[in-house]
C-alpha cells in the first residue's frame, strides 16, 4: 500500500520509525492487522527504550532552533501540511478504514476535524503570546508571556488515531515546542507514521517530531525521561492515573484526557424520534469505541418503553462488515481482547437480571448493535465503561432521580438531555458534572475551536481546541523592566 507523492520512497515507513529521519526501530517489526480480515496489511518499526532516549535528547537540541523562528515560517509548515493532508485524503481515510476499522463516513469526518485542527493550530502563533501588568513599584514594567515547554510527549489511543493525536502534535509545534509521539500499535500508521510524514514533507526541521511506535515500556520511558517536560496522555482512566502519578512526582505539566461513561438523559417531553436517532447514533458510531460514546441511556418511566422500541428498531436496522469492502454501518472491533471484554459485560449484565433486545456478539471480531433493558446501576453495562456498541437503558421517575444517577459515576466527560423544555434542561444541566454537557443533542460532539474535556475520572481539567491550546502547550514566564537599577538595604 503506497500513497505518498514522493516517487522513489512511496512509503517511507513501511518497516520503519521517524526519529531524525526514516529508520528501522531499534525493537524489530510489529506487523499491522486489519482487523475485519485479520490479514497482516503492514509492519512498522517498533521503539525501543533506547530509541525513547535518542530522540529526546535529539528533540531537546533541536527545539530552540524551531521555537525561534518568525511566527509566520511555524504556521507556514502547519499551513503546508494541512495543504498536503487535503492532497493525501484518499490515503488518509484507506487506512484509517482499513487499520483502525472505521467507516468510510467515519474516517472522512476524522480527516476534516485533523485539518480544522492544523489550521487552527497555524493560527496560534500568530495570537498575543503575553500581557502587559501593571506594578505597585514606581518606573517598574511587569510582562507575562507565554513560552514553549521544550519537548511535547504525545500518548494517543487506536479509536481516532488521527484527529487524537494530532489535536495535541499540532498546537504543541505550533507554539514552538517538539514532539515525540507514541501511537498506539493498533493504528501506527493512520495515527502516527501518516503524520510523520506528512510533517516531513511540508518542511518540519530535522529532529522537531518523532514517531515511535511501541507498548507500555515506550510509553513509560516518555513520562520518566528528564527531556520532556509535559505529557498529553489519552487512554483509560487508569493508566491516566499512573501517568499522573508520575508526572506529579516529575513536576512535569500533564493533559489527561481519559474515559467517560456518558449519560443520555431521556425526559418525558422529548421527542422520542428524534431522542432514539441521537440515542443510536452516540452509542453505536465506531462500534461504540468512542470515549463520549453514549453509554447509560437514562430514560423517565413514563416514555421508557416506547423509547426502547424505537431504539431497538434502529440497533436492528444497522448493518455490520467490513468497511473497507461493504457499505456498512459499523466496523469491526480493534482487537479479540476488546471484543471478549464487551461479550463479557453484555453476559455478566443478562446473568444479573437485563434482558436483551436486539444484538450482541457476531462472527470474527464483529459486534452487533446491542440494546440493554432492565439495567440497575450495579449491573456491569452501566457501571463500566463499554467501548463498545451497546446501549444500557435505566428508567428514572423524577428529574433529581436522574441526575442523582449521572453523578453516581466517578466519570464526568459528556451528558446529553432530550427534552422540550430548555428550562428544564438548563437546570438539570447545571447540576450534571461533566466537563460537556449536550441539549437535544448526542454525546458525541467535537469542534475543533471549542475546549474539549472532561472531569473526575475523565480527566485532570485539561482541556483541547481552539485558543487553549496556547495555554496548555506553553508555559508562564514574568519578566520586570526598571527604568533604573533599585538600591535595597542590604
Amino acid at each position: 500500500m503506497s500513497y505518498s507523492k514522493n516517487e522513489k520512497n512511496p512509503s517511507p515507513w513501511q518497516g520503519t520509525l521517524f526519529s531524525g529521519g526514516w529508520r528501522p526501530g531499534s525493537a524489530g517489526l510489529e506487523p499491522v492487522l486489519e482487523p475485519a480480515t485479520g490479514n497482516v496489511i503492514a509492519n512498522v518499526g517498533l521503539a525501543s527504550v533506547a530509541d525513547v532516549a535518542q530522540a529526546s535528547d535529539a528533540a531537546i537540541t533541536a527545539q530552540p532552533a524551531w521555537a525561534a523562528l518568525p511566527f509566520n515560517q511555524r504556521a507556514e509548515i502547519l499551513r503546508k501540511a494541512a495543504q498536503l493532508l487535503r492532497e493525501r485524503a484518499a490515503e488518509f481515510n484507506e487506512w484509517n478504514v482499513r487499520e483502525a476499522g472505521s467507516t468510510m463516513a467515519k474516517a472522512e469526518f476524522e480527516l476534516g476535524l485533523v485539518y480544522d485542527s492544523l489550521q487552527m493550530a497555524a493560527s496560534l502563533p500568530a495570537h498575543p503570546v503575553g500581557q502587559l501588568l501593571p506594578s505597585a513599584f514606581p518606573d517598574k514594567t511587569n510582562i507575562v508571556r507565554r513560552v514553549p515547554i521544550g519537548t511535547v510527549g504525545v500518548i494517543s489511543p487506536w479509536n481516532f488515531p488521527l484527529i487524537l493525536a494530532m489535536r495535541s502534535v499540532a498546537p504543541a509545534l505550533a507554539m514552538g515546542n517538539a514532539v515525540i509521539l507514541k501511537p498506539d500499535t493498533n493504528s501506527a500508521v493512520s495515527g502516527g507514521l501518516l503524520i510523520a510524514q506528512l510533517f516531513d514533507d511540508a518542511g518540519l526541521p530535522n529532529n522537531v517530531l518523532h514517531v515511535l511506535p511501541g507498548g507500555q515500556e515506550i510509553g513509560r520511558a516518555l513520562v520518566e525521561d528528564p527531556n520532556i517536560g509535559m505529557i498529553s496522555f489519552t487512554g483509560s482512566s487508569v493508566v491516566g492515573r499512573e501517568v499522573g502519578v508520575v508526572c506529579g512526582r516529575l513536576l512535569k505539566k500533564v493533559a489527561l484526557e481519559l474515559g467517560g461513561n456518558n449519560a443520555f438523559i431521556v425526559l418525558d417531553d422529548a421527542d422520542l424520534d428524534a431522542a432514539a436517532s441521537n440515542g443510536a447514533w452516540g452509542a453505536f458510531l465506531h462500534q461504540g469505541q468512542i470515549c463520549m460514546q453514549a453509554g447509560r441511556h437514562i430514560v423517565h418511566r413514563s416514555v421508557a418503553e416506547a423509547y426502547i422500541e424505537k431504539l431497538t428498531e434502529r440497533a436492528a436496522n444497522l448493518s455490520v462488515g467490513n468497511p473497507f469492502t461493504d457499505p456498512v454501518h459499523l466496523g469491526p472491533l480493534i482487537n479479540k481482547k476488546q471484543h471478549d471484554r464487551i461479550s463479557s459485560i453484555v453476559e455478566r449484565t443478562v446473568a444479573a437480571g437485563a434482558r436483551l433486545t436486539t444484538g450482541g456478539p457476531d462472527t470474527g471480531l464483529f459486534f452487533k448493535p446491542t440494546v440493554l433493558v432492565g439495567v440497575s446501576p450495579d449491573m456491569p453495562a452501566f457501571a463500566e465503561e463499554i467501548f463498545g456498541p451497546v446501549a444500557p437503558v435505566m428508567v428514572f421517575d423524577t428529574d433529581e432521580e436522574a441526575i442523582a444517577i449521572v453523578n453516581s459515576s466517578p466519570y464526568g466527560l459528556a451528558a446529553a438531555i432530550q427534552t422540550g423544555s430548555m428550562t428544564r434542561a438548563r437546570k438539570i444541566g447545571n447540576a450534571l458534572r461533566a466537563g460537556m454537557i449536550h441539549i437535544n443533542d448526542q454525546t458525541v460532539n467535537n469542534e475543533i475551536h471549542v475546549p474539549f474535556g472532561g472531569m473526575g475520572a475523565s480527566g485532570n481539567g485539561s482541556r483541547f481546541g481552539g485558543i487553549v491550546d496556547q495555554e496548555e502547550f506553553t508555559q508562564s514566564q514574568w519578566i520586570s523592566f526598571s527604568e533604573v537599577a533599585h538600591e535595597y538595604p542590604f
